[in-house]
């Protein structure tokens, strides 16, 4: 993939959700963005439509994708099935820390023995941005999962990067090893819809986001590349 490069600077940090059941459309909606965002999420409506396939499509179309499937289930169960997920080639990939060290430790053991050139980074994800019952402690505690099962980052609401930011006053060298990602990303006047924590790109960056999940800002507009282009513009601005 080539990045435009008025983008350069911004695609790394910037994933299409791609989350429809259609590997057709969701290539379709890729395509457009291309050069503009150079990560690509499929979540589980797209991996159980289309399964590894969908992963390898994105591959080929040179995205680094993003394998969000929030493993959750007992250890022996997340580590194969993280074992599978580490040998598709993916760069980013889930297991939701409510779940506990153990079983997150054994997600990371099988994302490991995956075979791939290069095991994922896995993501520990903490509080759901739907979640109607977060709490800054919930978050403390799942973040605490994470860093001591040994994930590579978490994945976190942009209002939780404030939370987040106390940590590192306590271990600064978290900031430098653990990669933010952020969903539930809306530009002005959009429609959050069954998000209840959201934020603007310029106001996660803001916060200390790594990487932005954009979705309906982008798959639902008339012209999903200028909605692409726009997000990038506006994190530059940031930058």
């Amino acid at each position: 993939m080539a990045i435009e490069p008025e983008f350069r600077d911004v695609a790394g940090k910037l994933a299409i959700a791609l989350d429809c059941d259609d590997l057709v459309e969701a290539l379709k909606l890729a395509r457009q963005v291309s050069g503009i965002f150079s990560i690509a999420k499929v979540g589980l409506e797209l991996y159980c439509a289309s399964g590894p396939e969908a992963v390898e499509a994105l591959i080929e179309e040179g995205f680094d994708v993003f394998v969000d499937l929030k493993l959750h289930d007992i250890p022996n169960t997340v580590r194969k099935a993280a074992r599978v997920i580490g040998g598709l080639g993916a760069r980013f990939a889930t297991v939701h820390c409510q779940g506990g060290r153990e079983m997150v430790e054994a997600a990371i053991e099988g994302f490991n023995q995956g075979g791939g050139s290069e095991p994922p980074v896995v993501l520990g994800v903490t509080v759901l941005t739907s979640d109607p019952d977060h709490s800054s402690d919930l978050f403390d505690r799942r973040l605490a999962v994470a860093i001591q099962a040994g994930c590579g980052g978490i994945v976190c609401s942009a209002d939780d990067l404030a939370t987040l930011k106390n940590s590192m006053i306590s271990d600064p060298g978290l900031r430098d090893r653990l990669l933010t990602v952020v969903p539930g990303i809306r530009t002005t006047g959009d429609d959050p819809g069954d998000q209840i924590r959201i934020a603007t790109p310029g106001r996660a960056l803001q916060g200390g986001a790594g990487i932005l999940v954009i979705g309906r800002s982008v798959s639902e507009s008339k012209d999903p590349k200028s909605a692409a282009q726009a997000v990038a513009r506006e994190c530059l601005g940031v930058t």
